[in-house]
């Protein structure tokens, strides 16, 4: 079992940047591939970026692709994701997700996910 709790968000102006981060409990967190999702009102939940246990490999979503980052330290058992460039249409609900496998971008293909932090981006 995987307990995610995430922080960070809040309200930035369009342009500005922002961190979310993802607390993971337990002891085998290198073992999960994490995700950021986000999803906001009247639409369906949406990748943002994974990132693999080693940090090999990360993957983005065509809509955050060069403006946003994701990260993880795994001593801390932390995922971040590093919003820059924000855009009111980044406007939403982010959450953390985490998978036994890697590379998912299919919210079907994590097992754990935590309550979200919303983001909300002024124009």
């Amino acid at each position: 079992q995987v307990q995610l709790v995430e922080s960070g968000g809040g309200l930035v102006q369009a342009g500005g940047s922002l961190r979310v981060s993802c607390v993971a409990s337990g002891r085998t967190f290198s073992h999960y591939g994490m995700g950021w999702f986000r999803q906001a009102p009247g639409k369906e939940r949406e990748f943002v970026a994974t990132i693999c246990g080693s940090s090999s490999y990360r993957f983005y979503g065509d809509s955050v692709k060069g403006r946003f980052t994701i990260s993880r330290d795994n001593a801390k058992n932390t995922v971040y994701l590093q919003m820059n460039s924000l855009k009111p249409e980044d406007t939403a609900v982010y959450y953390c997700a985490a998978t036994s496998g890697w590379g998912q971008r299919r919210p079907g293909g994590y097992e754990f996910w935590g309550q979200g932090t919303q983001v909300t981006v002024s124009s």
